[in-house]
């Protein structure tokens, strides 16, 4: 069978025999195809009724319109018509079958007419495999809504995820022996589909994610589905992009608006339960193309909540997060405090459903939240040089962290400190206002002499740093260490009117975390008085041993005037100690350098 070119008008290319003349021209997009009414009446039901319906009897032009393939499959149906020979394969199932829809060549007119023959190999051939069904998915993009309307979409989706299921439970075996192979051969282990799947559009994607979670794949295979799909989808955005001075929202039909479509649509494929499948590094590199495409803020708070689930194991660069909005700060700083208040919200619900024992000194609980308390002190220290940074957003993040997140408040200190210096246009109020979060009773000693010698606190910031000192001084030496501090708060803890048992719960909740946060001070301050009663020990026995070797030899040489040596020695005890007690001054008068 001869296709007519536009370009070609020898006569005898006209015919589809050299013998017989044809009696009909068809035209699709454009190309005539001379052919013979008879042989297509039998096997086309769309034909015939076009044919009975004209009105001049002896018809001899017809023109396809809307035909969902184009003149190369209407060629290879014509062929069939014909009984022509050609292969069915898997790069022309998909049009072919839907140009037999399109032309209803069913059984209806003849038997093992062209759907029949198709739908035969999408069953034996194509739904069989796995990527055989990717690949006629992949060509049904361009035929629709034909290969809607006809199924093939639908049956090429739950093909996919049935094999993979399948593909599962068959490498099961081979699964279990790369787990204890390296890492470099570990990554020829994964599914070999996943690579596969990146070629489909978004779309038909998110159909077979959906459908595969359905037929029980394994959630950790979808997970590194999705990231591969990601990497693949999700290039092209430059870095530059990060610091760009102006952000205009994409318009429809741009890179840049596909790229906010495929985001979305991933990040609402996650699973709905906490999977720690899914890599920090991963989740923020999603945060970030999300806020350069300016992805819808239901997605972006998503990804906000998935890393809120494992906060205490980020890492501090992960945290610097680029802010794109013009005139801001440096970084976005309220995406972490947003990150932030999901991370405490899901502790205080952990803690009440874990009830008291959540509170409890080492729980995990509490080692998570200690974890971000230093997380967020070494942020804070990180972004208080940036000179567009609000005070209003600082002091934010500072106060949302509970008491009980910090044992010591040396890294608050710190990060307090570099801010004031770095905006040295701050009121007296506003800097009284920034240093009421530091608590004193929770400075170091070394941190406490460094406050007392720091020019840029406000006079009331040092005098409190001094009292605390003094009192800490007075408690070493009279051996209370604090039990004023807890008769105090046991004290407190008597309601001094009727309390219904919620209220006295999280009362009594309160006092344990109080107790809990001094207990925790103690301990680093009785870390500390046992590492200066060590260096004094150690100062004490030098002198001594210097003192007794000076008197042995004075005694051997002089033995007739042994009472001028004790005098002699009585003297140089007493230097020991003055010299003691100067080196134990210089040592505690190391300075704490929280900023240069």
């Amino acid at each position: 069978m001869n296709m007519v070119s536009s370009d070609h008008h020898h006569t005898f290319a006209t015919r589809i025999f050299s013998d017989v003349a044809g009696d009909i021209t068809i035209v699709v997009d454009g190309e005539p195809f001379l052919l013979h009414k008879f042989p297509l009446v039998q096997r086309s039901g769309k034909i015939r009724k076009l044919v009975a319906e004209a009105k001049d009897s002896d018809l001899s032009k017809l023109e396809l319109v809307n035909i969902p393939a184009g003149p190369q499959t209407f060629e290879l149906a014509m062929k069939f018509c014909y009984g022509m020979n050609f292969q069915i394969t898997t790069a022309n199932i998909a049009q072919l079958r839907c140009m037999a829809e399109f032309l209803e060549m069913t059984e209806d007119y003849r038997e093992d007419n062209l759907i029949a023959r198709t739908e035969l190999y999408l069953d034996d051939v194509v739904l069989q495999s796995l990527e055989h069904s990717v690949e006629v998915l992949t060509a049904c993009e361009s035929l629709i809504p034909m290969a809607e309307d006809v199924g093939l979409v639908d049956r090429c989706v739950e093909a996919i995820a049935m094999n993979a299921s399948k593909e599962q439970l068959v490498s099961g075996l081979s699964r279990l022996e790369c787990e204890d192979r390296s890492t470099e051969l570990k990554s020829g282990c994964l599914d070999w589909w996943i690579d596969d799947l990146s070629v489909l559009r978004i779309d038909f994607y998110d159909r077979v994610i959906r459908s595969m979670g359905r037929a029980g794949v394994r959630p950790h295979s979808i997970t590194m589905s999705l990231m591969h799909y990601a990497q693949s989808s999700l290039k092209g955005i430059e870095k530059s992009q990060l610091w760009s001075s102006a952000k205009t929202k994409p318009s429809p039909g741009t890179r840049e608006n596909d790229q906010r479509l495929v985001l979305e649509t991933l990040v609402g494929l996650f699973p709905a339960e906490k999977c720690s499948s899914i890599p920090l590094s991963f989740l923020f590199g999603m945060l970030r193309i999300a806020a350069m495409v300016d992805a819808a803020i239901a997605c972006r708070l998503e990804l906000e909540r998935w890393i809120s689930f494992r906060l205490e194991m980020v890492s501090l660069d992960d945290l610097l997060i680029p802010s794109l909005q013009v005139g801001d700060s440096l970084f976005d700083v309220d995406t972490v405090h947003r990150i932030l208040v999901n991370f405490l919200q899901r502790e205080e619900e952990e803690n009440e459903a874990c009830g008291y024992e959540s509170d409890v000194l080492g729980s995990p609980c509490h080692s998570s939240l200690l974890k971000v308390g230093r997380l967020i002190e070494s942020y804070l220290a990180e972004i208080a040089p940036d000179p567009y940074l609000s005070l209003q957003k600082f002091s934010a993040m500072i106060e949302i962290l509970p008491d009980d997140s910090r044992v010591i408040d040396d890294g608050l200190y710190r990060a307090i400190d570099i801010y004031l210096k770095a905006h040295p246009m701050l009121t007296e109020h506003e800097s009284k206002k920034l240093c009421k979060f530091i608590d004193c009773q929770k400075l170091s000693q070394e941190a406490g002499n460094h406050a007392t010698q720091n020019d840029r606190l406000p006079l009331q910031m040092t005098v409190r740093v001094l009292y605390c000192e003094q009192l800490r001084l007075k408690n070493a030496v009279s051996g209370s260490s604090g039990d004023a501090f807890f008769s105090q708060k046991i004290s407190s803890g008597i309601p001094s009117a009727p309390m219904s048992p919620r209220d006295n719960y999280a009362s009594l909740r309160r006092e344990n975390r109080e107790l809990k946060s001094e207990i925790s001070r103690m301990r680093v301050r009785l870390s500390e008085l046992e590492k200066e009663q060590m260096f004094m020990k150690e100062g004490m026995m030098h002198k001594s041993g210097i003192t007794r070797t000076l008197f042995t030899s004075i005694s051997r040489g002089f033995g007739r005037i042994g009472m001028s040596n004790g005098q002699a020695g009585g003297k140089k005890q007493k230097s020991g100690r003055k010299s003691r007690g100067l080196e134990g001054k210089t040592g505690r008068s190391r300075r704490y350098s929280a900023s240069s």
